[in-house]
């Protein structure tokens, strides 16, 4: 063997020697998240340790995690809003029918004021004893049974005229020593309910 050809072996077995020593490339990572089974998983992890390419699929499963969230959110949301306003409508139609059984109650006691007013007249032009008593006595039984339905009387003789609670059909000059404004005569008694009039006093007042 002459000498360059002792010389091109050395370099051959510098270069292998060479080519061992480097370490092996390694293959490159797959993607955590190239599987369905594995998404959730990797995904838990931040951007950078999840390996994917600048974290576009980690934040693409965080938006979807979010918007999740957000749905059942407003899904809870719309449920009791549905519950409340079913609640309030059936308290709404429990208030209108009692409202409206009461109105209809009052307005049979109002058709039955007359009755006390004309009992009233009665008693107060009866002579005899005996048939004086017996129209005390169903009198009675009338403002017994008004009381029991809660109504109160309207009689403001010689009080202050109140608009709330009367009617003026009739007036006249005060007398000395009367102040102008005042009751001095009732023609037909009033009647509330609860604070509510159901029949307003007709009265005299003064001017």
């Amino acid at each position: 063997m002459n000498e360059q050809e002792q010389k091109g072996e050395e370099l051959k077995e510098q270069d292998a020697e060479q080519a061992s020593a480097q370490p092996q490339e390694q293959p490159a990572q797959e993607k955590c998240c190239g599987h369905k089974e594995e998404e959730k998983q990797c995904c838990g992890h931040g951007k950078e340790e999840c390996g994917h390419k600048e974290g576009q699929e980690h934040d693409k499963h965080c938006r979807r995690e979010k918007m999740k969230e957000e749905l059942e959110k407003a899904q809870a949301d719309a449920a009791d809003f549905k519950d409340k306003w079913m609640r309030t409508a059936a308290e709404f139609d429990n208030f209108r029918k009692r409202n409206a059984y009461l109105d209809g109650k009052a307005d049979i006691l109002v058709k039955v004021l007359p009755v006390g007013d004309n009992l009233e007249l009665a008693l107060r032009s009866c002579a005899e004893e005996q048939t004086k008593k017996g129209i005390e006595m169903v009198l009675r039984s009338f403002r017994k049974l008004l009381e029991e339905e809660g109504i109160e009387e309207i009689d403001p003789k010689d009080e202050e005229f109140d608009p709330a609670f009367c009617e003026a059909v009739m007036s006249e000059p005060a007398a000395e020593g009367v102040e102008p404004g005042y009751v001095i005569e009732v023609f037909r008694k009033g009647y509330k309910k609860g604070g509510k009039v159901i029949r307003y006093a007709q009265v005299k007042v003064t001017t």
